[in-house]
Formats: structure tokens, C-alpha cells, sequence
């Protein structure tokens, strides 16, 4: 399977996915409504972020544009990483997919209301993690990918050098 392939595939699940649940929580959800999944650990809970991660910049007038621009700059260099792959690198190719589906699913949201849709809440007694979506998870998914793959791809060269 070519690497566009991979893109492709994993683009459509995860921004269709992404997209859909953002929805149905704007649809049926009102904001900042919760409701318990696993009592004391994981609720749904629809809030909206304009920031970045942790709401970093939710404040700053320049906001969208500069995710917007962020974003893009990511896409086409994800875009030019994955074409640099080698057809064997299958799990770099699924993890920088990942990588661009989730950017896309968010970007999705940027551009149409200026902030993203956020509703998977996770926390434990006072320790709470902030609410992302399925785009953000799709990202977490890819970078931990590529970190694997990149220790792997030491270890490999390690070897062959030894």
C-alpha cells in the first residue's frame, strides 16, 4: 500500500469520525454540559477551545489566523515528510497520517467557527486533563508512533553500525 494510500485511508476515517462527533455533540449537547461515562475518570463534557493545547493563546486576537497559518505550514510538511519515506517505513507513514488527519479535523473546525470542539474529559479525583476530541487523539496516536518508530529506527542503526 503506497503511503497516499495510508493518508487517504486514515484521513477520511479519522476527519469523518472527528467531524461526526464534534456534530452530534454540538447537535444534542448544550456547552458545557456533562454527562458521566466511568464515574470519577471519564465524562463527556462539550466545551469549545480557541486556544491551542491547554487553551494556550485563547486570549490573543491573532489567534485563527496564526493556527490557520500553523496548521497549514504542518499539513505541507507533513505532506513533503511523507513523500521522503521509503516504501517499508509503514508504521512512519501511519503515524505522520495520523499526525495529518488529526490537524486537518481541527483545522476543519478553525476555519468554520474559529475554535475547536472539544468533549472527551478525562480526570482523576483532583487531577483533570483537559477535554480534547477524536482529531486530537488521532495526533497524541501518531507522535507516540513516531517516537516508537524513531527508537526503533535508532536501535536498527545501532546494530548495523556495531
Amino acid at each position: 500500500m503506497s503511503c497516499y494510500r495510508i493518508l487517504l485511508l486514515t484521513s477520511l476515517v479519522v476527519v469523518f469520525l472527528d467531524q461526526v462527533t464534534k456534530w452530534y455533540i454540538d447537535t444534542y449537547f448544550v456547552l458545557h454540559e456533562t454527562i458521566p461515562v466511568v464515574e470519577g475518570f471519564f465524562s463527556i463534557t462539550y466545551v469549545r477551545n480557541k486556544g491551542a493545547a491547554f487553551g494556550l493563546l485563547a486570549n490573543s486576537s491573532f489567534r485563527t489566523p496564526f493556527f490557520i497559518f500553523v496548521t497549514l505550514a504542518a499539513v505541507v510538511g507533513i505532506l513533503w515528510y511523507l513523500h521522503r519515506t521509503r516504501k517499508q517505513q509503514k508504521l512512519l507513514q501511519c503515524s505522520l497520517s495520523l499526525i495529518f488527519a488529526g490537524a486537518v479535523g481541527n483545522l476543519i473546525d478553525r476555519i468554520r467557527m474559529g475554535e475547536v470542539i472539544d468533549f472527551l474529559d478525562v480526570f482523576w479525583r483532583q487531577y483533570h486533563w483537559p477535554a480534547f476530541n477524536v482529531a486530537d487523539s488521532a495526533i497524541t496516536v501518531g507522535v507516540a508512533l513516531l517516537l516508537i518508530d524513531t527508537w526503533r529506527e535508532e536501535r536498527r542503526h545501532k546494530k548495523s553500525s556495531e
